[in-house]
């Protein structure tokens, strides 16, 4: 199988900023999806992949409206669920358990959240169901992290230090199969 571009576009800015994100379904701003969009346009693309979740979907349409193609929409795109943190602004939550998070996502979850690894696994099947065209997924950052983790091998901690801004862009070349891998090619953000 040939090698394909992956472009991996991280939501605008969602009305509410500042806030632990992950299932909850907060609506993106005006200027969040115009970023997105601006991304996109510079993109060679024969495929688009959405979360379900609004702050990304809504994007992905108006992406989709542009370059005249459709958009699947795929749930496992989520973000990590932040479980009884969901919502809540960092400054809510108790900061050693905050920073035990933030250490080690996987050792130290949310109350009622989703392991980094679990989320890791869920972002692997959804690598493996993309069709080898060019394609942008627009998702979360830390979806997209959890990509370059099961794409590029990348560790935890690697991915957890990506600066990923809203409507960055963070551009793959694959090459699918079992001995596959990939390698980033750019972030823009």
């Amino acid at each position: 199988m040939t090698d394909f571009s992956l472009h991996l576009l991280r939501h605008g800015a969602p009305e509410r900023e500042g806030l632990l994100l992950g299932r909850i379904d907060a609506a993106p701003t005006p200027e969040g999806i115009a970023a997105c969009v601006a991304q996109a346009e510079r993109l060679d693309v024969k495929a688009i992949v959405s979360s379900d979740l609004a702050r990304c979907r809504l994007a992905a349409q108006a992406i989709a409206h542009r370059l005249a193609l459709p958009v699947r929409i795929d749930r496992r795109w989520r973000e990590l669920d932040f479980g009884a943190w969901d919502g809540l602004a960092p400054s809510q939550i108790d900061p050693a358990a905050l920073a035990e998070f933030w250490q080690d996502p996987n050792a130290a979850p949310p109350p009622q959240g989703e392991r980094w690894s679990t989320l890791a696994v869920r972002i692997g099947e959804a690598l493996a169901d993309l069709a080898a065209v060019p394609t942008l997924v627009v998702t979360h950052g830390g979806a997209m992290r959890a990509a370059v983790h099961r794409l590029c091998g990348f560790d935890q901690r690697q991915v957890w230090a990506f600066d990923l801004p809203y409507a960055a862009c963070l551009s793959l070349r694959v090459w699918p199969g079992e001995s596959g891998g990939a390698q980033v090619v750019g972030l823009r953000s």
